[in-house]
């Protein structure tokens, strides 16, 4: 392994490059017409299944009967399971679910001081995830509280029926007290999971190292945590010689603290399977509006892909500076439009976007600018994780970031992973003359992505065509009185029939969150109207399927109509 970096390296946090969220802009211009062709002869390699990983922070939500059901949702998006990583697995406490806290409550030690283990929480948690046919992604954190160091003493909390202790408020980012119980306990969660799942199952999973530590998640020093790393990989590796390590789950603004964390895994030739980091599209200005419930935003504010991809692009970077890390697996193990996950619609009205069809589409939007990003770096992105499960307790469409709202109604966003799950496992080379690409973000300067068509094209095994196409601008705000004509080319095709299947994710489709405010916005719907909105949260068909023919030079031309915003799926199945 290299011990050394080139001289100089990325020194580019989000806040320099980008503000923290894409102003809205009334008089942008719109795509008018877009040429989209496909060539059905020339694949590109694999398709990088890069949404096929979940996250988030209420760890006791995901044993819940709507969290096991929502992990059954997923599974049947898969054929190899999607990586799940929940917060707070090693935190002490009761395991009483609340937004953005949770507990395994695993380590306790006696009045003598004697450590001992208790594995009936994380147990449920985990349980749920295989038993969904999913693979845990091990986010090993945070300190337990019978190992507190003394200067968590220091962090203290005025007395409120809304903060439990201190412990809560976050002496669990400290370091903890006795890297060797560390160790041991981290060992001894690897060999219980390898007795209770087997090394068929384990064998799938990653172990990481802790949650953010450029900022407040980590209370401790840059030099602590490598030392930490170094204890922890110890403990995982003692039980699981093959186990996937890595770390250290840094904010879009952590690339100094990333840059420090690999020279140490390098210099000290410690192991180290996949590096991860975070990026967020943006971040209100106020987060919080305290103000008349649901009203406007003080300012028009959206995300930006252009703050995302610059973000990666920084890490991918920063990787690249290293050359045994620089094709290691870039694992993007939160990577969001919006901070923070429970902050809706009620808070600042520019979180709307997180109940509509702008969401799904943009998701659709990002996964392929990453995919064409990491080619551009040379680099190996493998996931790109939605930092969304569900919520208890909300309100119908309350906004959060989130796949269901009350009763379990499907929102728009999770039509989007339905929709990736049609694509096939070969990309295909596939161009659109009103894209905007990823090779367009050195000239961004701060600006968000702005209206654009594009594609990302795929080839099943069996030799059916699938493809997204959609339309798309950053500012949520913007919309257009017209559709916008696509004509579309797939080249390359066996001359014959083939069966075009059509479904759509817009206002109008695929989007229970359209049915439920045309019927009011009821907050006590009647049972008839939850089968209308029930009927609509599924992935829908534009039109009903037609038969088409690739001419004799194996082409055919398509016209797609696509509001703003809107997304497409085509599926062209040869007629035997």
């Amino acid at each position: 392994m290299s011990t050394t970096a080139q001289p100089t390296h990325v020194n580019l946090t989000s806040s320099q490059a980008f503000p923290p969220h894409a102003p809205s802009d009334p008089h942008a211009p719109h795509v008018t017409a877009a040429r989209v062709e496909i060539d059905a002869a020339r694949e590109t390699g694999d398709l990088t299944r890069l949404w096929e990983s979940v996250g988030f922070d209420e760890i006791n939500w995901t044993y819940t009967p709507t969290g096991r059901h929502l992990l059954n949702t997923f599974g049947e998006l898969t054929q190899t399971g999607f990586h799940i990583r929940p917060h707070y697995a090693l935190c002490s406490g009761s395991g009483f679910g609340l937004p953005h806290w949770g507990s395994g409550n695993v380590y306790h030690e006696d009045a003598e001081g004697t450590p001992s283990y208790d594995f009936t929480i994380l147990d449920q948690a985990y349980d749920a995830i295989v038993e969904g046919g999913h693979h845990v992604l091990v986010e090993i954190g945070f300190t337990p509280k019978d190992l507190l160091p003394p200067e968590a003493e220091e962090l203290t909390v005025t007395s409120s029926p809304t903060v439990y202790s201190a412990y809560e408020a976050g002496q669990w980012a400290y370091p903890p007290r006795d890297y060797d119980r560390w160790r041991d306990l981290v060992a001894a969660v690897a060999a219980h999971c390898l007795e209770r799942y087997g090394a068929q199952e384990v064998d799938t999973w990653l172990w990481e190292l802790w949650n953010e530590p450029d900022i407040f998640y980590w209370r401790g020093t840059p030099q602590q945590f490598h030392e930490l790393y170094a204890a922890t990989v110890e403990g995982v590796r003692s039980v699981l010689p093959q186990a996937k390590v890595g770390g250290p789950a840094v904010t879009g603004g952590g690339t100094e603290f990333l840059h420090g964390f690999l020279a140490y895994t390098d210099e000290h030739d410690l192991p180290l399977d996949f590096v991860s980091f975070h990026t967020k599209g943006s971040n209100f200005t106020p987060w919080r509006v305290y103000g008349p419930t649901g009203g406007d935003a003080p300012e028009q504010q959206s995300p930006s892909a252009h703050k995302m991809l610059h973000e990666v692009r920084s890490m991918l970077q920063v990787m690249a500076q290293f050359p045994a890390y620089r094709t290691l697996p870039a694992i993007i193990d939160e990577c969001d439009a919006g901070v923070p996950a429970h902050f809706s619609f009620y808070d600042n009205a520019n979180f709307r976007f997180q109940n509509t069809e702008y969401f799904p589409v943009f998701q659709v939007k990002l996964m392929k600018k990453l995919l064409d990003l990491s080619e551009a770096e040379g680099a190996n992105v493998q996931q790109a994780t939605s930092w969304s499960f569900y919520f208890e307790g909300e309100r119908f469409f309350e906004g959060t970031r989130a796949f269901l709202t009350a009763d379990r109604i499907e929102k728009p966003l999770l039509n989007a992973y339905r929709l990736l799950a049609h694509l096939g496992p070969r990309r295909l080379a596939a161009t659109s003359d009103a894209a905007h690409g990823v090779e367009l973000l050195d000239a961004a300067q701060g600006r968000s992505m702005p209206e654009e068509v594009d594609v990302l094209a795929s080839r099943h095994e069996d030799g059916r065509i699938a493809a997204a196409v959609w339309r798309h601008t950053d500012d949520q705000y913007r919309t257009a009185d017209a559709p916008t004509p696509v004509s579309l080319t797939v080249r390359g095709l066996e001359a014959g029939a083939y069966r075009l299947t059509h479904h759509r994710i817009d206002a109008e489709h695929s989007n229970s969150h359209t049915v439920w405010q045309r019927l009011g916005a009821p907050q006590v719907p009647s049972p008839e109207q939850l089968a209308q909105i029930h009927a609509r949260e599924g992935l829908e068909e534009l039109a009903e399927p037609v038969e088409v023919r690739a001419g004799a030079e194996g082409t055919l031309e398509l016209t797609v109509e696509l509001p703003l915003p809107a997304v497409s799926l085509l599926v062209l199945e040869p007629v035997r």
